[in-house]
Parts: C-alpha cells; structure tokens; sequence
C-alpha cells in the first residue's frame, strides 16, 4: 500500500511487522544540515505546543466526551491517523489511511493474525488441490453485511470480477496475476465471467490459477479480495466509498461520520458481524493528526491512547511506560518521473542524488526506530526455502557503491550527469506530503542536494490526499513516497516497477527487469523465481529507477490499558478484532 511521506504506518497507517537488521554507520551529513533539521523540529514543537489546546478541546468533541484514561463508555477506543482518507471503495483504495479503515471494516475469506498466520475469515475452512491450481473455500452460513443482509459466495464472485474488470479502473488489478484469466481480462483480452472463481451453491467458492502463487493466502487477506455486496454498490452508482453512509461492511466495525473531507470519524461495533462475541471495542474514534507535537499531547492529557514520536521525542521518553517500536515491512524512497523531466532519465544523475543523501543521518533523523535502506525490499523477508534474508542477497558492491556512497561518489556521477547531459546545473522539483516527519525528511534531501552537488531543490509539501492526487496523475518530477508491503513476499515491492503496473507512476521501464520478474511468476522452481527476483531487484538498485531511502518503523506509546492490539504481518494495520481496554 501507498505510503505517507511521513511515515505510512502511523497511528492509523498501515504496514507490518518483521525484525530488521542493523547496519554500519556511515559518515554524518553537514552539521548545517543536522541544525537547521533541529530548529526546524524546535520550531515545530513551539508551535504545535501553542494550539494544542484549541486541538485538544475540538477533539474531545469529536470522540464524543470520551477520555483514553477515564470514559463512561469502558470500550472505547481514541486512535488516530496521520492522513486523510481518500476513498473507502476496496477497488479504487491504494493508500494506508484508507487501507486502515477497510481492514478494520472489511473481511476476506481469511484474516491475518500477529506475524502473518493465517486465520478463518469468513470462510470456515478451505482446501488445496494436490497441484496447488484449485482452491475450495466453505463459507460461513452466518456471516451478514452490516444492513443485515446474508452474505453469500456470489458476493466473492461480484467483487473479484469488479476488481478485474477494466470499466472499474481499480487499483488492485495486479494483485489478481495467476488467477485463472485474471490478466487477460485485465488487458480486455477475455470476458470478465472468465475469471478463475466460481460459486458453487450459496456457501462454496471454487478458485483456480494459472499457476500456483506461493502467496495466494496471504494475498487473500488484503481487502482487495474481500466481497463487495452488487445491489448496494449499483444503487450508490459513483457515490460508492466517498463516505461513511456510502459503504457497506462485513467486518468487524462500521465505518460511521465520514463525509468524504473531514477529519474526524469513527468505527463503531458491527452487530451483524459472525463473530460479534469476540470484539469487544464499542467504538473507536479516529482523528487525523498530521504533528507529533500535538498528538503527544492529546496522548499526555488522555485524549488518545497512540502517539508516534520524533527521534528527540523518543530519546527523552524511551523509558516511559507504554513506549514501544512498532516493526514495519515498508519502504520510504523517491519515485523519479521519467516522462516529465528528461534529465531524470540519466542514470549518473539518479545515482549522484542515491549517493549524495546519507540515509543513515536521515533515518536517525526522522525516528530512533528507522533504519537506513540498502534496498528497496525491507528487511525480515525471508525465503522460505533457505531462510536467508532477501534484503540483504540483493546487495552487491555495485548497488552498495551507489545506495551507500560517498559525497566524493556523489560529485563524481553528477560530473558525469552534467556532462552528458550538457548542463552546468540541475534544478528539480521535490514533492512531498504535509506532515512533520515529511517536511524534515524534504528538507535533509534538499539540504544534502544541495550542499554536497551543488543542484537546486524546490519543495513543496501539501496534504497526503492531495498529493497522492498528483502522483496518480504523473504530475510531479520527484516524489518522496513509499510502500508498506501488502504480503511478505518480495514481490509485493518489485511489481510496482513492472512497465504495465498501475503502481508505476513514474513510467520506469527496464527491459532486463521486466523480463525477470516474469520469469518469477512463471517458473515452477521456488528456487529459481527467488533467483529471479533477486536479479530483478540488483537491476532496480544499479539503475535506481528508485532510490530507497529508510525502512520505516516507529516509536510510539501506547496507553497501558490498551490490550491486545496485535500487528498484522504482510504489511497491513493494526488489528483491533480483539483490542480492549482493561480497568
């Protein structure tokens, strides 16, 4: 899923789990570059210190009177997200804020537990065929939409041709490769009712592939495959996920007060949910916080129970009761615009500004917990053959030259830039989104471009939502953005960078990687598809048809009384089925 620049994961964002490894420190950046990201953050913190009573009381009306620490409604819950929601329709969502919302909301035929086991969703059982091209799931007979309704298997079968379908433009089409016809569909190449899924009776659903995917269940749990009720989406027409009263829930909370726009809304328990008897939150109040300052300090009053904390925020509190890193399977980088700027299209360029950034004073930078990046796929992805770590096979001297490089490294490929591309100097625009973590991390990009090369860096921040608006358009040159992985596979990382991926706004295209990653998803042998994947990612790294910046984890609190709230693994959200808040 589509990462905030601050951090996707957030209070409400998404990502996963996963240990991560530790790496060299390399040399620090300029000191002008650490003091001016310290008064910046100084600045900050005065500021938000200053309206945090007047956020403090509209948030105390918005969750409804009800405090973390003390509420006549025991199960209630006050969490919040670090941007806003851009739609709650499963087909067209392709970001953390909203993701959040749907997994909270939605139920596939499974649900992922704490380090990506794999749970009943509302399929009771399921069975493989012994080839591993045929899927039978036995559905619940209990399970009910949200207005009361029986759900049944011909809801599945709506809602995965939706998804497919090339009328409905969605944004999770790829994640459906494999499935039987799936891509053909996609390219307009096969009728939709040709999909490999198939509803035997009200309560049986029969899947078949193309080829067996190492991680179909795990894909199953995402909302891009949970089912979407016909009558409701057709009557709602192109209102369908643009607000609370425009969405339709079989999970375990109902989605309740949100317009479309505005800040604040919560999920509520969902009385028609098959397993209502072990959800035990009444409501959960959401509110978008884009400053640590000031959710620290609704956490301090007890007006939330999560704050996320800057790197000098966790220094200072590290030993407080609550504190707590939050693992993630995400990765922040910056996405390169190859239509709209030509000179973007040198690869001595993309690899002078790799070089130039010091990602591990960067990552110090932004939070205690984040980690400097030597790939694009994050640590704790593991093959499941050999368990050796993914993350860590990619690197080579080549890719650690360019990803890990010296300023004099730096000046040399942007000497090189310059001269083929007949420039004396390069000016590019740098996007980013509003929030604290993202306004510090432009400014060390800018700041490190600047002093070490000599470029010229305009930045400009603005709302998550607005800004994902332009990247899916292609209107940017250079964009900090990110990924939390939607399964623990590679592949949930390097797809996005295939020539025909809906996720590859920058337009990258590199015909030895595309063929690899074909190669991947085509070859029987696990070996030689983790082969594959590997070559692919050296590829991405020389190019660096994006440059990885920092795994984003985070530092949190969490009140105390908060209990078991578990992370999902595969890169999704917090999982508040079973969450309770104790005496």
């Amino acid at each position: 899923m589509k990462e905030s620049n601050m951090f996707k994961n957030t209070p409400s964002a998404l990502s996963g789990r996963h240990p991560l490894a530790a790496f060299k420190k390399r040399k620090q950046v300029s000191s002008r570059s650490i003091q001016f990201l310290e008064n910046t953050e100084e600045k900050i913190m005065k500021k938000s210190a200053i309206i945090t009573l007047a956020l403090s009381a509209s948030l105390l009306s918005a969750c409804s009177n009800t405090s973390a620490s003390s509420s006549k409604t025991k199960q209630v819950l006050n969490w919040f997200s670090a941007g806003e929601i851009s739609t709650m329709d499963p087909a067209l969502n392709n970001d953390v804020y909203g993701g959040e919302q749907l997994d909270a909301t939605m139920e596939g035929l499974v649900r992922l537990g704490n380090n990506s086991k794999i749970l009943p969703g509302i399929a009771k059982s399921w069975k493989e065929s012994k080839d591993g091209m045929t899927w039978t799931f036995n559905l619940r007979k209990n399970a009910k939409w949200s207005n009361g309704e029986a759900l049944t298997a011909k809801d599945f079968v709506y809602a995965w041709r939706r998804q497919v379908n090339p009328k409905t433009a969605s944004t999770q089409s790829n994640k459906y490769s494999g499935i039987k016809n799936a891509d053909a569909i996609v390219a307009s190449k096969k009728p939709v009712p040709s999909l490999g899924i198939k509803a035997v009776g009200k309560y049986k659903l029969v899947v078949t592939l193309e080829r067996k995917i190492p991680y179909f269940q795990l894909l199953l749990a995402g909302s891009a495959f949970a089912p979407q009720n016909q009558k409701f989406i057709e009557k709602a027409g192109k209102k369908y996920g643009t607000a609370a009263k425009y969405t339709l829930s079989d999970g375990p909370f109902v989605m309740k007060g949100w317009t479309g726009s505005n800040l604040t809304w919560k999920l509520v328990k969902n009385k028609y949910y098959w397993d209502k008897k072990n959800v035990k939150l009444t409501k959960i109040n959401f509110s978008v916080q884009k400053s640590q300052s000031t959710s620290y300090n609704l956490y301090q009053v007890g007006k939330l129970d999560m704050t996320t904390l800057s790197a000098s925020q966790s220094k200072s509190l590290k030993n407080q009761k609550g504190w707590q890193i939050k693992k993630s399977n995400r990765t922040q980088y910056l996405m390169y615009n190859f239509k709209t700027d030509k000179n973007l299209r040198n690869v001595n360029l993309r690899r002078a500004i790799a070089a130039a950034i010091n990602k591990e004073s960067l990552a110090k930078t932004l939070n205690l917990a984040d980690i400097a990046a030597t790939s694009l796929t994050p640590s704790g992805i593991t093959d499941p053959v050999t368990g050796k770590e993914f993350s860590k096979e990619v690197v080579t001297k080549r890719t650690k030259a360019i990803q890990s490089g010296t300023k004099a490294q730096a000046k040399a490929y942007y000497k090189k830039a310059l001269k083929e591309l007949g420039k004396k100097q390069i000016i590019i625009k740098l996007l980013g989104d509003d929030t604290d973590d993202a306004k510090k991390a432009t400014e060390f990009i800018q700041s490190a471009l600047e002093s070490t090369l000599g470029m010229k860096v305009e930045v400009t921040n603005m709302p998550f939502k607005n800004r994902f608006a332009r990247e899916e358009a292609g209107d940017f040159d250079v964009i900090l953005d990110g990924w939390s992985g939607d399964y623990a596979d590679p592949n949930t990382f390097l797809e996005m960078f295939q020539k025909t991926n809906v996720n590859n706004y920058g337009s990258w295209e590199n015909a030895a990687y595309n063929k690899a990653m074909e190669t991947s998803k085509t070859t029987t042998s696990s070996k030689k598809r983790w082969a594959e994947l590997v070559k692919a990612e050296r590829i991405l790294l020389t190019q660096q048809g994006v440059t990885p910046l920092y795994y984003g984890n985070t530092a949190t609190l969490i009140n105390p009384k908060v209990k078991n709230i578990t992370l999902k693994g595969a890169g999704l959200a917090y999982n508040f089925k079973g969450a309770y808040i104790s005496k």
